[in-house]
C-alpha cells in the first residue's frame, strides 16, 4: 500500500527569517493524522534566511539527522563540536539524555536549504554524541546510498533507531527499486525534482508511505530528481 502525503498539505509557517514546512505534526502544527511513521518523527523542510538561524536550545532522547540541500548550515554544540555543512553532509546528532546546539546560516548573501529529520531512537537516556559525513555525489547517482542506519551496519552515519536512510539523485527516466525484507516499512520523501513510484506522481516536498510491500521502484520523471527512502521497522 502506498500513502501519498502531498506536499502541499504539510504544515507551514514563514517567520521571515525562516520558512518551515512539516511533514508530521510539529511545534504549533498538530496533526493526529500525521504524527509520524513508524519511528520516523520529524522531517521539516527548512529555508533559513542568511545571517539566520536557531540559536543555542536543548533536545533530549532523538536522533536529529540534518540533510542540506543548498546553502550552509553552521552547527555548535554542548559537546564541543563545531562543523560546517555544505549539500551531499549528512550529520546525526543523538540527543541521548540530553544536548544544546545552534544552527546558522553562516552566509551574509546565501539562503540556506535543507531537511532535517527527527527518529525515535531504540533506548532513551543514552549518551549523547554527534557525527557528520560527506557522501560524495557519485555514490548517489542513480543508486540508493545510506546516509545512516542503526549501529551504522547498514552504512553511513550510526543513528540508535531501527531505521536506515538512503539518499539518490536519478537521472532522466533513472529508475531504482527497493526490496522491503518481511515487516519493514517505507517512507520515501522528495526533496527535489519529480519522480514516480506506486503508481503515484511525486513532486518536491511530497512523501509517501509504504506498507505491505515486498519492493517497490522510483522513477524519475526529471534530470536531477533527489529522494530520501527510510527503511523503517
Amino acid at each position: 500500500m502506498f500513502t501519498h502525503r502531498p506536499a502541499a498539505d504539510r504544515g507551514h509557517a514563514n517567520h521571515g527569517w525562516l520558512d518551515t514546512f512539516h511533514t508530521f505534526s510539529f511545534a504549533d502544527y498538530h496533526d493526529p493524522a500525521h504524527d509520524g511513521f513508524r519511528s520516523l518523527r520529524v522531517i521539516n523542510e527548512d529555508r533559513i534566511a542568511a545571517g539566520q538561524g536557531f540559536g543555542t536550545h536543548g533536545h533530549r532522547d532523538m536522533e536529529i539527522l540534518t540533510w542540506v540541500l543548498a546553502g550552509e548550515l553552521e552547527h555548535r554544540d554542548s559537546l564541543g563540536s563545531g562543523a560546517v555543512l555544505r549539500p551531499g553532509d549528512s550529520q546525526v546528532m543523538s540527543a541521548g539524555r540530553g544536548i544544546r546546539h545552534s544552527e546558522w546560516n553562516p552566509s551574509e548573501s546565501t539562503p540556506l536549504h535543507l531537511l532535517q529529520i527527527w527518529l525515535l531512537p531504540l533506548t532513551t537516556g543514552i549518551t549523547p554524541r554527534w557525527e557528520q559525513r560527506h557522501i560524495p555525489a557519485a555514490d548517489r547517482n542513480d543508486q540508493l546510498c545510506p546516509i545512516a542506519s542503526r549501529a551504522g551496519q547498514a552504512g553511513g552515519l550510526a543513528i540508535h533507531s531501527d531505521a536506515t536512510v538512503f539518499a539518490a539523485t536519478l537521472g532522466q527516466d533513472q529508475a531504482i527499486t527497493h526490496v522491503l525484507t518481511k515487516d519493514r516499512h517505507a517512507w520515501i520523501q522528495v526533496s527535489r525534482g519529480a519522480v514516480t513510484a506506486g503508481g503515484l506522481q511525486l513532486l518536491a516536498g511530497d512523501g509517501v508511505a509504504v506498507s505491505g510491500e515486498s519492493a517497490f521502484t522510483c522513477t524519475a520523471t526529471t534530470a536531477g530528481s533527489e529522494i530520501l527512502v527510510f527503511d523503517l521497522g
